[in-house]
């Protein structure tokens, strides 16, 4: 791309399409990129995943971290890396002994159960996730030839409410009744848990920064949950509170913010609004009725459903085209990065991927 002295400065990047369609500035085709990226439909992934001898061994491991980073970019022609991690870190950096069991996912030892356990939440020291910090230089110098990286780096973390959703129920839940039965019976106490997390996380997000992400995302998985009015006060609120902390630049260049909240369509104004640069949608919401929305506010990400992934190679790549269709064709001020709508399923069609990356660049190029 030739440079253009109005424009925010970008890194040097041998793509950087990523960047440039957060900032709704002209690309060549619509980049694309998948949340959880590096995961376990990768056969490569389960490889070093057994070699670390655990999911935490993975994550902390900035070797590791570093290892599954990078498979899903040597496998596929993907326009963004994103950290290896997990969005429980934070939480776990406070001293809630976060654990993994195979086959019922994340577990807290110690969570939030009453008043005192609140009143002893506390930002954590950012050098318990020097782990964290450390994998993303690694994964920068990794992706870094000749003075340009291969493509930008996201770094990420969970979103306050949905922190505050596994810190309350100690782990997943099919019905949140004791994350909401405090919001509810006891909200002062779920306001000063979102409080020290929207703090934490903000901390979180700029350390990553500083070691080297060049976008960093939120993931409101849970925000969807809510009702609304308790959405705008337990969730929207408290990502706000990261976002006005967050650094909009370092070292002089621009680093774009992204907000994903799963089921947030309804609130699809509010979020734009939020001070994010990109508004990630899952595969419930239109993606033209989004643009229409919220005019050239922020870009969008999104959103094919993840399950389109199991369908034939040519059904794929018809899903595609009608997901670039219902973007429309690309203007000044309108940025669409393509996304699926959720992580990918761990049991997706390597192959199939191909064919998702491969349709996007191909059709979207067609039609600029």
């Amino acid at each position: 791309m030739i440079e253009n002295p109005s424009e925010p400065r970008l890194p040097p990047l041998a793509n950087d399409r990523f960047l440039r369609a957060c900032l709704r500035l002209p690309t060549d085709c619509t980049p694309v990129w998948l949340m959880r990226q590096a995961g376990r439909y990768l056969p490569e992934y389960r490889a070093t995943r057994e070699r670390a001898g655990s999911f935490m061994g993975l994550a902390t491991n900035p070797a590791f971290a570093t290892e599954v980073t990078l498979q899903p970019l040597d496998r596929y022609a993907l326009d963004a890396a994103i950290l290896f991690s997990d969005i429980l870190t934070v939480p776990d950096a406070m001293g809630l002994g976060l654990s993994f069991t195979q086959g019922e996912g994340p577990r807290f030892a110690r969570p939030l159960k009453d008043e005192a356990d609140v009143a002893r939440l506390a930002v954590p020291d950012m050098n318990k996730l020097r782990y964290v910090f450390d994998a993303v230089s690694s994964i920068r110098r990794a992706l870094t030839q000749d003075g340009r990286g291969r493509v930008p780096l996201i770094g990420f973390s969970g979103s306050p409410w949905t922190l505050a959703c596994y810190m309350v129920e100690g782990g997943g839940s099919d019905d949140y009744r004791l994350v909401k039965t405090m919001l509810y019976r006891r909200p002062e106490l779920m306001h000063r848990i979102l409080a020290v997390n929207a703090d934490a996380v903000a901390a979180y997000l700029n350390a990553q920064i500083e070691a080297g992400a060049q976008a960093v995302m939120i993931f409101d998985s849970w925000g969807g949950v809510l009702a609304d009015g308790a959405f705008q006060r337990f969730s929207l609120a408290y990502t706000e509170r990261v976002l006005r902390q967050l650094k909009r630049e370092h070292e002089g260049l621009c680093i774009p913010r992204l907000v994903f909240t799963k089921g947030g369509g309804p609130w699809l104004e509010l979020v734009a609004a939020s001070g994010c640069d990109v508004v990630g949608l899952d595969w419930t919401v239109d993606l033209g009725a989004a643009r229409r929305r919220i005019g050239e506010r922020v870009a969008l990400q999104g959103n094919l459903d993840p399950m389109a992934l199991f369908a034939e190679p040519e059904q794929v790549h018809a899903e595609v085209a009608r997901v670039l269709q219902a973007f429309g064709a690309p203007s000044a001020g309108a940025g669409h990065v393509f996304n699926l709508g959720h992580g990918i399923n761990q049991h997706t069609p390597p192959d199939n991927v191909a064919v998702l990356v491969d349709a996007v660049h191909e059709l979207s190029r067609r039609s600029a």
